[in-house]
């Protein structure tokens, strides 16, 4: 074999920091805080700050490979942390503030870190935890408030002058663990490479397609899988950004989104089903937003007809996992589908999770682990491989991945010819009723576009005569009233008959750590609710 006469530079997260800063210095972040007033800089004052922030580290005995840990909302400072962390050699783990605190001391415990930074929001969650925090020697609030240690007085003392060490480019940089609703959580550690790979492949015009002309916001959480991502594909386009901290509430979001311009967002449904309803009460748009990037689960068709129709705003769904760095696929337009007409054209996008993005590899396979048609019908165990893929969980000494590298993500989906992959079901979450299987995820997207449906849940519930059936949970609009005849003769008009839900209950729906339906609680709060239905 030949080698090539290239020069092999490793891609580290340090790059990312020094083309931000030389290419588009002066291009604007601008950061809501907990408890202080907004914060404004540049890529520049970013940057400057990190290499402050790695001095520090160094002057505290941290050593490449060591692990810091942050408890922490979408701010500036947490931004930081991204690119002067891991910039200086050691790993940071975005601890999730909103699992139990037995997983957050579980994760940091795992982590092995030996500094926590936190907001002062999560101070006394702090403080009851801190005796059992085995490893960490260090604490350090963010904010100014709140602990006698602070972010600012670590970080004041150094110098801004700091040549970002060169090491290997699969040394880990970012730590993050999924959310644990079965068994313990697991670690997912992010190497410099994938990391870099990923920026890349994220901001392909195929997927967010992110320009200098954009302004950024993630409502997708820093501590779950880098907010998608877009930290660092953000830096790479020169996309202004802004971080909304802990205020995801509707009104917050829009004052932003119409004070700093922004046409670029993402988050879980959840956040998105409050918006477009307080738009709708208020009578208001989102004047300059353009595209909203929306995973975690399905979109329901109703939330992006409503962008789209009433607002002029795109939806592109994203399908993607921790262990996928998290992007998977993004359903973003083709010319074939364009060539069908914009009605099925964007039809075709909300029901689709998103298309083959380069860089990930998808298969689907039968029960005997045979491939299966992409066909766009034929549902198979979704398998996934490639550079920013999980090949073993952190701490663990067995791989993750079969022989030949696929993961299998857990999801049953299909594949068409065009590329285009669609989520049925989790296979945990598949029904199957009379031998015959119903996709809750589609159940969910016909019953969320009925009157007053905020969110809709669907679980299987073991049934004496057909093993399972649907039990269909529907939380109201604030003030809404739901009524449940008007539910299931919507849903009749949407679903085959013996998919219809036996039961339709007006409930809460319980959310998961990451803002996705808990089906693992209804499972537990309705277990045995069909005992007693007629043989």
């Amino acid at each position: 074999m030949l080698q090539g006469l290239m020069q092999a530079r490793p891609l580290l997260v340090s790059a990312i920091t020094d083309y931000a800063e030389q290419a588009h210095g002066k291009r604007e972040i601008t950061s809501r805080l907990v408890d202080e007033p907004d914060w404004r800089y540049d890529y520049r004052g970013l940057a400057q700050r990190s290499r402050k922030l790695a001095n520090a580290l160094l002057d505290l005995g941290i050593c490449a490979g060591d692990r810091v840990s942050s408890l922490a909302w979408n701010t500036h400072r947490h931004m930081e942390l991204f690119f002067g962390v891991t910039g200086s050699g050691a790993v940071l783990h975005t601890a999730n503030p909103r699992l139990h605190a037995d997983q957050i001391i579980y994760t940091i415990n795992h982590a092995g870190s030996r500094i926590l930074f936190f907001d002062s929001s999560f101070t006394k969650l702090v403080e009851s935890i801190r005796p059992r925090l085995l490893t960490v020697e260090h604490f350090f609030s963010l904010s100014p408030s709140g602990a006698a240690a602070t972010y600012e007085d670590f970080i004041s003392p150094a110098s801004s002058e700091f040549v970002w060490p060169i090491f290997d480019e699969n040394s880990g940089a970012i730590l993050c663990y999924t959310s644990g609703t079965t068994g313990s959580p697991k670690g997912v550690l992010y190497s410099h490479r994938s990391i870099v790979l990923h920026a890349m492949g994220a901001g392909l015009p195929a997927a967010f397609g992110l320009t200098a002309f954009d302004v950024v916001m993630p409502c997708s959480s820093l501590y779950h899988a880098t907010a998608w991502g877009l930290p660092f594909v953000a830096a790479i386009a020169g996309s202004k950004f802004v971080l909304p901290a802990d205020r995801l509430d509707p009104e917050s979001l829009h004052e932003l989104i119409e004070r700093e311009g922004v046409t670029f967002t993402g988050g879980v449904p959840t956040i998105w089903t409050a918006y477009l309803e307080w738009l709708d009460r208020l009578e208001k748009s989102p004047a300059g937003l353009r595209r909203v990037v929306i995973g975690g689960s399905a979109v329901p068709v109703s939330m992006a007809q409503s962008f789209l129709r009433q607002h002029n705003v795109e939806v592109l769904q994203l399908w993607g996992m921790t262990e996928t760095c998290p992007l998977g696929v993004v359903a973003t337009p083709t010319p074939q589908l364009a060539s069908r007409g914009e009605t099925e054209m964007w039809e075709t996008i909300w029901t689709r999770q998103g298309r083959l993005q380069f860089g990930i590899e998808l298969k689907l396979v039968d029960e005997a682990g045979c491939c299966v048609a992409h066909d766009g019908h034929t549902p198979g165990a979704l398998m996934v491989r490639g550079p920013w893929v999980v090949e073993r969980y952190f701490g663990s000494a067995e791989p993750a991945v079969d022989s030949e590298g696929w993961f299998n993500t857990g999801d049953v989906a299909t594949l068409d010819e065009d590329g285009f992959m669609r989520i049925t079901d989790r296979a945990k979450d598949v029904i199957k009723s009379g031998g015959e299987w119903i996709s809750s995820i589609d159940l969910e997207n016909a019953a969320a576009g009925a009157p007053g449906v905020k969110v809709a849940a669907v679980v299987g519930l073991a049934h004496p005569r057909w093993d399972e059936r649907p039990l269909l949970v529907v939380e109201p609009h604030e003030g809404a009233v739901i009524s449940i005849t008007v539910v299931m003769d919507h849903l009749r008009d949407k679903i085959v008959r013996w998919w219809l839900p036996d039961s339709i209950i007006i409930a809460e729906v319980p959310l998961t750590a990451t803002g996705k339906i808990d089906k693992k609680q209804l499972r537990i709060q309705y277990q045995g609710y069909y005992d007693d239905a007629k043989t």
